[in-house]
């Protein structure tokens, strides 16, 4: 049996619970996984049967008895967002850290098919004795909103609430104010130089796969990558695209009111492509007197050691403060694997590589 998209059935698990939700048969594919979910009348006889996406199951590092988690408030007025914060269980004041997400319209976990790569790194640093806040993005929580503003920005996406989610660690009692910190992945990890030089107490950063490379540019590398890889017919048509709306991105002619659908992913207008344009992270971050530790996996095509982590470290290796790590084995969720890296890899349920969680979780104790 093969499930669209997903291949050959590899595996069916146990039937989990029972009731109004239903009964939950979870199904192992060779590139993910679904759940089969029956439904029973009064008589229990079978009146429905659906196909649901696999639920996310805690990474084997992270021991939810370990920490407690509330909801929480990010920012305020109409573009306040929603978050989670976890805390450790014990005696602190902990050390805190703001989680910031990729590029898109993320919630707080980074949800991405079966997997939730924010969730596992939250678990697993707060049940390290570490404080987290995560958020869902503005985009994702007010996607329409977001949508009408003119001269959206990068900044704007992420900054403000970035700096409202540190402050909010630093006014509570269970955690060390000195000790805050803000880890960023891929355009998290790009714009948390930013946040740093907007919030000065921001204790340091952790950078995670962040992109260095003029976003527009790598547009163009990593669908030519796709291309290499996916040997669709198709591939060439959209590189001729992403090229050209690439070409644009770097124009003098880009302009706040040149309409998304004209520019690399579609998502963001001429004002947004302008800020990132104009915004040298690592210069940023060179500028900054505060410790950092910079993550790479090898295997990632979207954000590279030689076109993004070579920028990093031409202008920050000379710093004793700075830290820099690759992980041969992972990819850009950091989810460890072998070969080269596609995007049907996200469909697998997976989890961030534990080293990552313990290098992360032992660089933030130790800073």
């Amino acid at each position: 049996m093969r499930w669209p998209g997903r291949g050959a059935v590899s595996a069916v698990g146990e039937p989990d619970g029972s009731g109004p939700a239903g009964v939950r048969v979870p199904v192992t594919c060779e590139r993910g996984g679904f759940a089969v979910v029956l439904s029973l009348d009064e008589a229990g006889l079978l009146d429905g049967l659906r196909l649901a996406a696999a639920d996310w199951t805690a990474p084997p590092y992270a021991d939810p008895e370990t920490f407690r988690e509330q909801e929480v408030t990010i920012g305020s007025g109409a573009l306040a967002v929603p978050g989670t914060l976890s805390v450790p269980r014990g005696r602190g004041p902990w050390p805190g850290v703001v989680l910031l997400g990729g590029g898109g319209p993320f919630d707080r976990d980074a949800t991405s098919g079966p997997n939730k790569p924010l969730k596992d790194l939250a678990w697993g640093l707060a049940g390290r004795g570490v404080a987290v806040v995560r958020f869902d993005k503005v985009t994702h929580a007010h996607a329409a909103r977001v949508a009408a503003l003119e001269g959206f920005t990068m900044t704007e996406e992420y900054v403000p609430h970035a700096v409202a989610a540190v402050r909010l660690l630093r006014d509570r009692p269970d955690v060390d104010a000195a000790r805050v910190f803000v880890a960023g992945h891929s355009m998290g990890g790009k714009v948390a130089p930013r946040v740093a030089a907007a919030e000065p107490s921001v204790a340091g950063l952790v950078i995670m796969a962040g992109d260095a490379e003029p976003m527009h540019r790598a547009a163009v590398r990593v669908v030519r990558h796709l291309a290499s890889v996916s040997g669709d017919p198709r591939a060439a048509d959209l590189l001729e695209t992403v090229t050209r709306q690439a070409a644009l991105a770097d124009s003098p002619e880009l302009s706040p009111a040149t309409a998304a659908a004209d520019l690399p992913f579609g998502l963001w207008p001429g004002s947004y492509w302008l800020d990132l344009r104009g915004y040298d992270p690592v210069g940023t971050a060179a500028a900054l007197e505060r410790p950092m530790l910079i993550l790479q996996g090898a295997r990632d095509y979207q954000v590279t050691v030689e076109d993004d982590l070579a920028r990093w470290r031409a202008g920050l290796e000379h710093r004793p403060d700075v830290t820099i790590r690759v992980y041969d084995a992972d990819d850009h969720l950091f989810f460890p694997g072998a070969g080269p890296s596609t995007p049907a890899d996200y469909a697998r349920a997976q989890h961030v590589d534990p080293d990552v969680v313990e290098d992360v979780a032992r660089w933030l104790a130790e800073s």
